[in-house]
């Protein structure tokens, strides 16, 4: 029997795990720059390295980011946590660009197999009470563990004694941790039969949130597309164009994006899904536009400004468009919905910083660098014209109806459909 404290403490050691497992993923970027000093490789090693990882997440997602829908949560999230410490222990072995790609790797197993687990964990575990609270953790989390990550690696590579290990080290003492606890916290989920089929490499939507689904799709792609580019191209921003030579600034870049996002997700939590969208994706507009100033005037302070803007549309507009479709599923449905979520959200997220390093060898750092910021601003204006054209639709829609006593019909139109962030 699973106590209403140990449901309460569930919920907080799943979204803590939450963060873990992205400060895994975001903990090796200001190293790099170490071990391209270290073991003298170039832009396109880099490049591959970030390709591995998205690439079998992607893939990982394609095929099991469902299967806690039917084989249970607890297993795939021990699972997951178990896979994550041995990527760790591989950085920490760590002698040349091969256990880099193999430790890229097995991060992109664990979080492609644990993201969808974690998200569905805490929808489940939830208070009741509080509806909104899992689709603001579920989007709070893995952008808390973005800052958390890049900003802990980048002070410790900068301040402390082995800065290629310590790090790992103590990720890997934390996920220990983890895997202890949520064996004992992590409640039993019901099995469900399919699970073979639930393999195919596929990504299935539930029927009843499709269509919320194809208009948050801009969202998602815009939303993650700007963390995808702010991570790769964060530290060399910092030493091309700033003239920054500090390994702490790369972090505290993924931080003033990655960190308001969380804080921002986490307030919006109980608001309209569609009418946060909106506005994200206006302030995602805006923070980009300053972006691609700043790095042209060369103004540190305004590239801060522009990296909060767009925090703010990354953390609100993604948690808009999780909350817009979260509330339409059933709750042995919701592992499936959150692969499907973060199947292009990563793919933005991977694709993003994998172009980027190709890119950059060939057109430059500061043309590359607007380009991808005018993608991210037309994905945010597609995402805004397509919510102001469903709202004009709902606000036509009518009604025909026979006034009492006559045979007389009018047309009576339709109130405009809310879409409130609950589950």
């Amino acid at each position: 029997m699973f106590t209403q404290s140990r449901r309460a403490a569930g919920f907080w050691l799943v979204a803590l795990t939450s963060v873990a497992f992205l400060a895994v993923s975001s903990a090796p970027s200001p190293l790099y720059v170490v071990y391209q000093q270290q073991w003298h490789f170039g832009a396109p090693t880099l490049t591959l390295v970030f390709a591995v990882y998205a690439v079998v997440l992607l893939i990982t997602l394609l095929i099991a980011g469902g299967i806690s829908d039917f084989v249970g949560r607890r297993p795939v999230i021990l699972t997951a946590i178990a896979i994550e410490i041995a990527s760790l222990v591989v950085f920490l072995v760590a002698d040349g660009v091969g256990d880099l790609i193999l430790g890229r790797g097995l991060q992109g197993v664990a979080t492609g197999i644990g993201i969808g687990a974690l998200g569905a964990t805490i929808g489940d575990l939830a208070p009741a009470d509080r509806p909104a609270l899992a689709a603001g953790i579920n989007v709070a989390s893995p952008t808390f563990g973005l800052a958390a990550g890049a900003l802990l690696s980048g002070l410790l590579v900068q301040f402390a004694p082995r800065p290629t290990t310590l790090v790992f080290e103590v990720l890997a003492a934390l996920l220990v941790i983890m895997l202890l606890a949520c064996a004992f916290v992590v409640p039993r989920s019901e099995r469900r039969p399919g699970v073979r089929a639930s393999l195919r490499p596929a990504v299935t939507v539930p029927r009843s949130a499709r269509t919320a689904f194809r208009n948050a799709l801009p969202v998602m792609v815009a939303t993650w597309a700007v963390g995808g580019v702010v991570l790769s191209l964060g530290g060399s921003l910092a030493v091309g164009v700033f003239d920054v030579h500090n390994h702490v600034i790369s972090g505290v870049f993924v931080t003033a994006m990655a960190g308001t996002g969380s804080i921002a997700a986490f307030l919006v939590r109980g608001r309209p899904a569609r009418t946060t969208m909106l506005y994200a994706s206006l302030s995602l507009v805006a923070g980009m536009a300053t972006v691609l100033v700043a790095v042209d005037t060369t103004v540190l302070p305004l590239f801060f400004a522009g990296l909060v803007l767009a925090g703010i549309g990354f953390g609100a507009g993604f948690t808009g468009a999780l909350g817009s479709v979260a509330q339409l599923v059933r709750p042995g449905e919701r592992a499936e919905l959150m692969s499907a979520v973060y199947v292009p959200s990563y793919g933005a997220f991977g694709g993003a910083a994998v172009l980027a390093g190709l890119a950059v060898p060939q057109f430059g750092l500061r043309p590359t660098t607007t380009g991808f910021g005018l993608v991210v601003i037309g994905l945010a204006l597609i995402a805004v014209v397509t919510e102001l054209r469903t709202r004009r639709a709902e606000s036509g829609r009518v009604t025909r109806v026979t006034r009492i006593g006559t045979s007389e019909t009018v047309d009576v139109p339709e109130p405009p459909r809310v879409v409130s962030h609950t589950r």
